[in-house]
């Protein structure tokens, strides 16, 4: 096979993504579950914080709201009231706010 495809394959993926524009990555270990990675990446917050991560889930499970009536992380786009996350309409009406309504 030849390609940029079969090219990944035979050298390792990580050799292929693990430079960038001729610079070596530098490995970052994962802030949750302390994985030394080389294609950990960043995540910059509107407070200005800076976190790091090797893979969505670790970046989900520090970062993603909490429903405030089921407890299960608010990995859409969820909806708020009155200060509070829900991850449905159902649970928001569970708390009181009828009003709310999914939006799929």
């Amino acid at each position: 096979m030849h390609g940029s495809a079969s090219h990944a394959h035979d050298v390792g993926l990580g050799a292929v993504l693990g430079s960038y524009c001729g610079r070596e990555r530098i490995m970052a270990v994962c802030e949750v579950c302390g994985n030394d990675y080389a294609l950990s990446f960043e995540v910059h917050t509107v407070d200005d914080s800076v976190h790091t991560f090797d893979s969505i889930e670790c970046a989900a499970h520090k970062l993603a709201p909490i429903c405030d009536n089921c407890g299960c992380k608010v990995l859409g786009h969820g909806l708020q009231a009155g200060g509070q996350f829900f991850c449905c309409a159902h649970c928001a009406r569970a708390q009181g706010h009828a009003e709310l309504a999914d939006s799929a």
